[in-house]
């Protein structure tokens, strides 16, 4: 397994925690795996792939009652993965 394959897998179960309970903890585990990928060298274009591939398995497997939630938190912890790149690079807001 490559470190894109175990950020990836590593992703995907961040992820689901973060879906189920909407916690700090995956939430603060969401901006360690953009810290991760940054010192991995992984592009943010390549994160993007790993997000989407993600999110698209949840969609598939949700309940149409749940999908606003779940793309509400897709959304929440796809900023605090990709917070470290934006403090790389000096942008505010």
């Amino acid at each position: 397994m490559n470190a894109t394959d175990a950020l990836q897998r590593d992703y995907r179960v961040a992820f689901l925690r973060y879906v189920s309970s909407r916690g700090e903890v995956p939430l603060a585990a969401a901006y360690e795996l953009g810290r991760r990928a940054v010192g991995e060298r992984v592009s943010i274009l390549e994160l993007s792939r790993i997000h989407h591939d993600t999110f698209r398995l949840v969609v598939l497997d949700a309940r149409p009652a749940e999908l606003d939630g779940v793309v509400q938190a897709a959304s929440e912890f796809f900023l605090e993965v990709l917070a470290t790149f934006h403090m790389m690079h000096g942008q505010a807001g």
